[in-house]
């Protein structure tokens, strides 16, 4: 199963792509996507107030541990 490594982040500093453990790079709602349907670990859908999901490491991480990749 693939993990997040690595995330892209555009220049108001919002994660717009992330790089997996086998080298893909997904957008965002890619990975979201993934993410419901068990693709990849290690992260966990939060729903919004306003009904929209958006993504959070699991446990005691949190995405400025991930590198920022070009």
């Amino acid at each position: 199963m693939e993990t997040i490594v690595a995330l892209h982040r555009n220049h108001m500093g919002e994660i717009i792509n992330f790089v997996t453990s086998e080298g893909r790079v997904i957008s965002y709602r890619k990975a979201l996507m993934e993410v419901e349907s068990g693709q990849i670990q290690g992260l966990q859908l939060k729903e919004e107030a306003n009904g929209t999901f958006s993504l959070i490491p699991d446990a005691d991480h949190s995405f400025d541990q991930y590198p920022n990749f070009f």
